[in-house]
């Protein structure tokens, strides 16, 4: 290997202490987390993928294994996978990870009715756009927008790193307007839903809307439509926090917080994504990673169907994760020694002619 384990990023480097073999195949050991999840509130339906080659007659699942927090879990290998088709064990399975490009949407808002925090709100989105191009990769694709009375490009998924990151450095102040929200997240959502491969929407938003022509209802309409998942940094808590200690309190006491939470939690569980609720955004480093794991990584299970049935015929799919030397359940512990309960996230079933894009 051409690099030290120690200069990867920390979930590349669990994966290879898995991938080659520094793990027993009986028992999963995987580094300790944080006891609290990243995010806040309940996270949406994860997403898993399931495609057919009807000219091989070979099966491709990418799916996810977490903890309770959300966190992905690595090392588990090719003979801890137990997979069936129509309640068949397949035999040959072959297992790996993948670490996806992304095709990002990066939606911010900027401008609202109340001048004292539109200062403020600008700060807090140029300080999370700054920190989100730290985290790409090559392959990544990034547009941006933003809102106050209406969506606006400002850049799109053409353009390269340093127009990206231009942008942060050059967002004007907001002018005092409306905030609509839910005009928004409609319009990115659309843009979306045509968009093929990993993809997700980033949005940056006190959650308040103020005179959108759509409806709250309307905008999770459009979010489940685009099957694009929504990752939310809350910056109402910042925002209260600032107006606290500022001379904004007025403007901030005036906002219904508890309902602008709600709905972006409501916007983020609704989608399949996770909203995050830091004090600041000095440091994002612990939402963006998680983030992007949750994005990016997924196991590959490849496999011959057993099944001889119809290419239009529904086939069920169930996968488990077993010690191949007991056949029981595969065990994981993390390095304190604390039982990992793991969750499997893969779809029950899928239809051949539709999963082979036919």
């Amino acid at each position: 290997m051409s690099r030290q384990l120690a200069d990867l990023p920390q979930t590349t480097a669990w994966l290879l202490f898995g991938l080659f073999g520094f793990v027993a195949s009986g028992q999963v050991r995987v580094p300790d987390r944080a006891p609290k999840p990243v995010s806040q509130g309940e996270q949406g339906k994860q997403r898993s993928e399931i495609h057919f080659d009807p000219a091989t007659g070979t099966v491709q699942i990418k799916l996810l294994v977490q903890d309770p927090n959300g966190n992905f879990i690595p090392n588990i290998r090719r003979e801890n996978f137990a997979v069936y088709e129509n309640g068949v064990r397949v035999k040959d399975v072959m297992v790996d990870v993948e670490h996806a490009s992304v095709s990002l949407i990066f939606l911010i808002e900027h401008g609202g009715r109340y001048q004292a925090l539109n200062k403020e709100i600008s700060e807090e989105v140029s300080r999370a756009g700054r920190q989100l191009m730290d985290v790409l990769k090559r392959g990544d694709k990034v547009a941006i927008w933003k809102y106050a009375d209406k969506p606006q490009q400002l850049a799109d998924f053409s353009d390269t790193p340093e127009t990206l990151a231009e942008v942060f450095n050059a967002l004007p102040a907001p002018e005092v307007s409306e905030a609509n929200l839910y005009d928004a997240v409609v319009a990115v959502s659309d843009r979306m839903r045509s968009m093929q491969g990993r993809k997700a929407i980033i949005l940056a938003s006190s959650g308040v809307d103020t005179f959108s022509k759509a409806t709250f209802e309307d905008a999770l309409k459009a979010v489940r439509a685009s099957n694009t998942p929504i990752y939310v940094l809350n910056l109402g808590p910042a925002l209260r926090d600032i107006g606290d200690l500022a001379s904004t309190p007025g403007a901030a006491r005036r906002i219904d917080w508890k309902r602008a939470e709600s709905e972006l939690q409501e916007i983020a569980k609704t989608s399949g994504g996770r909203m995050y609720a830091p004090r600041t955004t000095l440091d994002l480093a612990a939402a963006y990673d998680d983030i992007m794991e949750n994005l990016r990584i997924r196991y590959v299970i490849t496999y011959k169907t057993p099944t001889d049935a119809a290419l239009n015929a529904r086939r069920t799919v169930r996968v488990e994760l077993v010690d191949p030397k007991t056949g029981g359940p595969l065990q994981i512990t993390d390095e304190s020694g604390r039982t990992i309960r793991a969750t499997v996230i893969v779809q029950d079933s899928y239809t051949p002619s539709t999963a082979s894009g036919g």
